[in-house]
């Protein structure tokens, strides 16, 4: 009895954007079915990016890649591949041995994760500058409103010093 060892490789999926975006659940889940039918273990899978094509393939402009990192039996990729090649819902596939990839590798930020953690953190800085201002502009408006109406003591000895000139003029 022979027993297959599993490697890792790193698969590369290319889908429709229109329809990764409409059903992103469905196509993980379609890639997830043709990788089982391969007895892949599947340790990652996750967006890459999307990106506009090189070329015009199947009338798309541009497409979503969908990274997958997997442990499978040698013998079963070529059938992945012929899976992929008749499925309606994938447009190309990529399948390399990956045996020296690290799980450090596997975890680290893809083109779109970098891009969303980018865009958060421009929206933060943006907050926080929006809410320095407004703070520098309430503390301006706070001493504008010093300055305008002196305090109520020195109003009243202003008034009493203009009483008392005004008493020794006449």
């Amino acid at each position: 009895m022979e027993t297959e060892t599993k490697r890792l490789y790193e698969a590369l999926f290319l889908v429709d954007t229109g329809q990764a975006a409409a059903d992103w659940d469905g196509t993980c889940e379609h890639i997830k079915k043709i990788l089982d039918r391969g007895e892949a273990e599947i340790l990652s899978m996750r967006k890459w990016d999307e990106r506009p094509l090189a070329y015009i393939i199947d009338g798309k402009k541009r497409g979503t890649y969908i990274l997958v990192y997997f442990n499978a039996p040698s013998a079963n990729i070529g059938a992945m591949e012929r899976d992929v090649q008749l499925s309606e819902n994938i447009t190309r596939v990529l399948i390399l041995r990956a045996d020296h990839i690290t799980q450090e590798d596997m975890d680290s930020d893809t083109p779109s994760m970098a891009a969303e953690k980018s865009v958060a953190a421009a929206q933060a800085k943006a907050a926080e500058a929006a809410a320095a201002k407004a703070a520098e502009a309430e503390a301006k408006a706070a001493e504008a409103k010093e300055v305008e109406s002196p305090p109520v003591e020195e109003a009243a000895v202003e008034a009493d010093d203009a009483v008392d000139e005004n008493a020794e003029e006449a």
